[in-house]
C-alpha cells in the first residue's frame, strides 16, 4: 500500500502563514496565549518560531502563559532534546 501524501520537509512559511497561528484558538477553556504559544513551538522550526514569537509580542501577547499544569511553553521546550533554540528564542522575548 502506498501514502496518499508523502511528507513535506523544509516547508516555505510565508509571514502570512506564521501569522495565522495568532489566530489559533483552544477548544478546552485552557490560556489563549499559552495554546497559541504552544501550537506554534509544535508546529514551527526555530526560525519561523522567532518570526512568530515577534508578531506574538508586538500584539502585547503573555510570553510567560501557563497551561493547566502550571507549565510555560519555555518549561515544556527545556525539556525536549531539540527545544534549545526554541528557549533562546523565548529567553529573548521576555
Amino acid at each position: 500500500m502506498r501514502k496518499d501524501k508523502e511528507k513535506v520537509l523544509d516547508d516555505v512559511w510565508t509571514e502570512d502563514h506564521v501569522k495565522s497561528f495568532l489566530q489559533v484558538r483552544p477548544h478546552d477553556g485552557s490560556n489563549e496565549d499559552f495554546h497559541m504559544l504552544l501550537k506554534a513551538y509544535q508546529s514551527m522550526r526555530a526560525s519561523d518560531f522567532e518570526l512568530f514569537v515577534q508578531f506574538f509580542t508586538g500584539e502585547k501577547r503573555d510570553i510567560s502563559a501557563t497551561g493547566r499544569d502550571g507549565r510555560t511553553v519555555m518549561d515544556i521546550a527545556s525539556t525536549h532534546r531539540h527545544g534549545a533554540e526554541y528557549v533562546e528564542v523565548l529567553n529573548g522575548a521576555s
